[in-house]
């Protein structure tokens, strides 16, 4: 596997180009900043009443409706959430999508599930930052990058791959380490990371710990701290050197216990079920899933957003917050950024 850096990537295969970012959001916010800083040419599309176009505006970027700001550029990046680029994209962009332009994406979904069929002579690229837009954006002001993918889906010019390299060098991600993949593999790892282990997985094992407790008869707020807050203590430990320097780093009881009674949580069973989740993404089973929830108007989504609001984590947990002002500080910080 190659790793591409500062010196692999040349940002004059974009300097010369129009650009446009549609989505100011986490990662559209992200890009179009740090594009800008690094000498790029960048509007921002967004809908006529976004509340995001002033903010926009006030940045210093020209804004433009989505479809004006497609008409106008020859790069065009959608940043719009995976659910409502097909709609958005048949509407206002398709038809601006002509001969020689590149369409990229921050996110394989609807390449890789053929939501989005582009035209066959133009490049298709995608530059994904594996980290949520406000560090993108905070780690290029401090000078540093977060590590990137890139891929290319098509490449009608001969040159896809050289301005995805350059798009991740002006977001900062070539500082860090830039890795190319495809919008298959991206897609699919992507989808069964947040779903068995990250969003799915570890929220579940948060509350059932937590409510293991709590039935038990020991104090909700104890039961918060050991099986909520201290997560992210544990997870900064596998972030700056994996399983190793967690186990390094807690005692030797917690070392023991973990390594002992971990494969009694997570097991074979739980294993079986990882595969399935994961087939069910491959087909495009989860995909169809949720695209029909969300063209139903989400009532599913929503009532389990609800149950997991209600859930009494959530309300122990608001209170225990209340008393850490560094957590309100980060917060409003990441609110500025975004």
């Amino acid at each position: 596997m190659k790793v591409y850096y500062d010196g692999d990537a040349n940002l004059e295969f974009l300097k010369d180009k129009k650009i446009a970012v549609l989505g100011f959001g986490s990662q559209g916010h992200a890009h179009a900043l740090n594009l800008k800083d690094s000498g790029m040419n960048v509007c921002v599309g967004l809908r006529k009443n976004s509340p995001r176009w002033e903010k926009a505006e006030a940045l210093g970027f020209q804004v433009k409706t989505v479809s004006d700001a497609s008409a106008w550029a020859e790069v065009i990046m959608l940043l719009l959430p995976d659910q409502t680029q097909k709609e958005i994209y048949d509407n206002d962009i398709v038809q601006h999508v002509t001969s020689g332009k590149t369409l990229a994406f921050g996110h394989g979904f609807n390449i890789h599930y053929k939501q989005i069929i582009p035209p066959e002579d133009v490049n298709v690229m995608m530059i994904a930052p594996k980290g949520p837009g406000h560090l993108v954006r905070r780690t290029f002001t401090e000078g540093s990058g977060v590590p990137c993918l890139i891929a290319v889906y098509q490449d009608s010019s001969g040159k896809t791959k050289d301005l995805a390299l350059a798009w991740a060098k002006g977001i900062g991600g070539a500082r860090a380490g830039v890795i190319e993949t495809n919008f298959k593999n991206e897609t699919e790892t992507d989808l069964f990371g947040e779903q068995a282990v990250l969003c799915g997985g570890s929220a579940e094992l948060i509350k059932a710990g937590f409510e293991t407790l709590t039935e038990a008869g020991y104090p909700p707020e104890l039961a918060y701290f050991e099986c909520m807050h201290e997560m992210k203590l544990i997870v900064d430990l596998y972030y700056e050197g994996g399983l190793s320097r967690m186990n390094y780093s807690v005692s030797d009881t917690a070392e023991y216990g973990g390594m002992t009674r971990g494969p009694r949580i997570i097991t074979q069973e739980s294993k079986n079920e990882m595969k399935k989740i994961l087939a069910e993404i491959q087909s495009g089973k989860f995909a169809n899933e949720w695209l029909a929830e969300y063209k139903s108007g989400g009532p599913e989504f929503e009532k389990l957003r609800k149950s997991n609001r209600e859930h009494s984590i959530e309300t122990v947990g608001a209170k225990l917050r209340g008393m850490m002002s560094w957590l309100f500080n980060q917060n409003k910080k990441e609110e500025v950024d975004a």
